[in-house]
């Protein structure tokens, strides 16, 4: 099954599920959600499934989710910075005013 992105809004994070029946948690991306901005504070990919392009699926689908929303972004994690940075399309989600901070 191809990996698949979930907000998890009980738990304040996004997973991707993976894993040969499509259920298994490969990884997620904590945030905290406030007055139309989500905040990435933590992102984790599980071990075994290291190495495969997930947290790069995760944090795509983490990011258009927050975009579909009208969510501003605030990539305090290293990793969502970081895949920010190589794709510039999504700088946008960053306060303008904000992102000399994140350096984007």
């Amino acid at each position: 099954m191809e990996p698949q992105v979930t907000d998890r809004p009980e738990k304040s994070r996004y997973e991707i599920l993976a894993g040969d029946d499509g259920t298994e948690t490969a990884g997620f991306a904590e945030y905290h959600l406030s007055e139309g901005e989500i905040a990435f504070i933590h992102t984790e990919i599980a071990d075994r499934f290291a190495g495969q392009g997930l947290g790069g699926l995760l944090a795509r689908g983490a990011l258009d989710d927050a975009r579909a929303r009208g969510l501003r972004v605030l990539p305090y994690c290293p990793f969502i910075r970081g895949w920010i940075g190589k794709h510039p399309e999504y700088t946008g989600l960053v306060p303008e005013a904000r992102r000399a901070r994140f350096g984007l």
